[in-house]
């Protein structure tokens, strides 16, 4: 597998120490936790900024533009009273004195309005009601002048004390009206500034999650991938022979569980090739190698034991009248009998092996050993005589020659099981079992039938 990033790098930004006590699930979980922890800081400054955009907008909105628009109305209602004023001082007609009121109302709901914004200018709200109800009762002063006749009086307040508060609320109407032009200009440069920020700001972010995830996802790819790497190598070194080889792999994930059960595995599979190779090929039983191994088991670990060493007896002189072949057979058919009887009245620990022609080994338990050997004789003395010619068989014997020539007759097999427990004694190794089985075996065959013995001397 490839990366981008060379594996080197990749290995150094690994952090093994961690990832050694973390399962597959525990790391793909850290990656992805990362992205999400970075997605969710790009997300949290997006959001602040779109919340300062936004509260920037609100007081425009609801600020700046509010105040223009009613401080502007005011300044139109303003001008509109002055004007009607004018009016009713040189035409005395009543409609103008209607409109005068009719702006008047105007400017006290525009003024209402400017009460209720958020944020504003109380003095300032307080100072504009003032005057505004100053330059109205002076309006109603000059009406009455002008109903007395006393036109000298109303022309004198109209260019004085009326046109003194009309020209003071004018100029604080045009200021608030340019503070609030100039507020807005200013928070809208601000939300251009914070939208550009934002804009760069989030998009840098992002690139730093793109690579940050696909950084930290090559890292906990590469983890897992190098281990199942090594763990491939180490399956192409088994399959050429290297039982031995190592992986590598010291991690507490499912990788490094299956590591441990591959070593183990190897162990086995190095233990079944030896007894595969020391097997007998006429009857694919483990053969000595393995047979003292598994003495060797049964000694060290102390439990009671038996090892029936299986004999067969005038196998020679039926393998010289009938010839190899069927020698061959009979070696096969004892092979299945003692595998059967020790499948059948034997235990699941127990083992089967062949030493070598006619020669078996059973390791069983004490307990379990007299079945065994019953069930082997019973079986042996039922079907072995079916291999003889029936001519032999009635006759109960064949002819032949002993290995010095002498010619006589041999009685149809039998077979001698010499039975070797540490019961009464303390078995040392394979040899002195062995040496001890072919004392009892020599013994056993001097008795003409299938028949087993026991060993039931105790240590001197």
């Amino acid at each position: 597998m490839k990366f981008p990033i060379p594996p080197p790098i990749l290995n150094a930004l690994t952090p093994h120490r961690l990832f050694s006590r973390l399962n597959i699930s525990s790391k793909m979980l850290l990656g992805y936790t990362t992205l999400v922890v970075l997605a969710v800081i790009v997300v949290a400054y997006a959001l602040v900024s779109l919340q300062r955009i936004n509260s920037l907008t609100k007081g425009i909105i609801k600020g700046d533009i509010a105040v223009r628009e009613a401080s502007e109305n005011m300044l139109d209602a303003l001008l509109a009273q002055d004007a009607y004023e004018k009016r009713y001082l040189i035409l005395r007609r009543d409609d103008m004195r209607t409109l005068f009121w009719k702006r008047a109302e105007e400017f006290e709901k525009w003024l209402s309005a400017l009460k209720e914004l958020p944020g504003r200018d109380r003095l300032l709200i307080r100072k504009i009601d003032r005057l505004r109800r100053e330059y109205n009762d002076l309006f109603m002063k000059e009406i009455k002048l002008i109903q007395r006749g006393d036109d000298a009086g109303a022309s004198n307040i109209s260019n004085s004390d009326l046109k003194e508060r009309g020209e003071r609320l004018l100029e604080i109407l045009r200021t608030m009206s340019a503070k609030a032009r100039t507020s807005q200009d200013v928070n809208m440069k601000q939300i251009s500034s914070i939208g550009g920020s934002a804009f760069l700001t989030t998009a840098a972010l992002c690139v730093l999650i793109i690579l940050a995830g696909a950084a930290a996802s090559m890292v906990v790819t590469h983890h897992i991938s190098s281990s199942i790497n090594r763990l491939k190598l180490a399956t192409v070194r088994v399959a050429e022979g290297d039982f031995e080889y190592d992986p590598q792999i010291n991690t507490e994930d499912e990788i490094g569980g299956l590591s441990r059960s591959f070593i183990s595995m190897s162990k086995r599979l190095k233990m079944f090739e030896e007894m595969y190779l020391d097997a007998s090929p006429l009857t694919r039983l483990p053969g000595g190698i393995a047979i003292e191994s598994a003495l060797l088991k049964r000694l060290k670990s102390g439990q009671p034991m038996a090892c029936c060493v299986v004999d067969l007896d005038n196998f020679k002189a039926f393998n010289d009248r009938y010839g190899y072949a069927h020698g061959n057979v009979a070696i096969k058919e004892a092979a299945r009998i003692i595998e059967a009887a020790v499948k059948a009245k034997g235990a699941s620990g127990d083992f089967v092996g062949h030493v070598g022609g006619d020669d078996f080994v059973v390791v069983t338990t004490p307990d379990l050993m007299r079945e065994i050997s019953e069930e082997i004789i019973t079986q042996f003395d039922r079907r072995i005589p079916q291999l003889y010619d029936q001519a032999d068989r009635k006759k109960g014997y064949i002819r032949g020659k002993t290995r010095q020539g002498v010619k006589m007759r041999f009685p149809l097999m039998t077979i001698s099981i010499a039975i070797v427990t540490n019961q009464h004694r303390k078995l040392k190794n394979p040899l002195q079992v062995s040496e001890i089985a072919a004392e009892l075996k020599d013994h056993a065959k001097t008795i003409a039938r299938s028949v087993y013995v026991v060993d039931k001397r105790r240590a001197e």
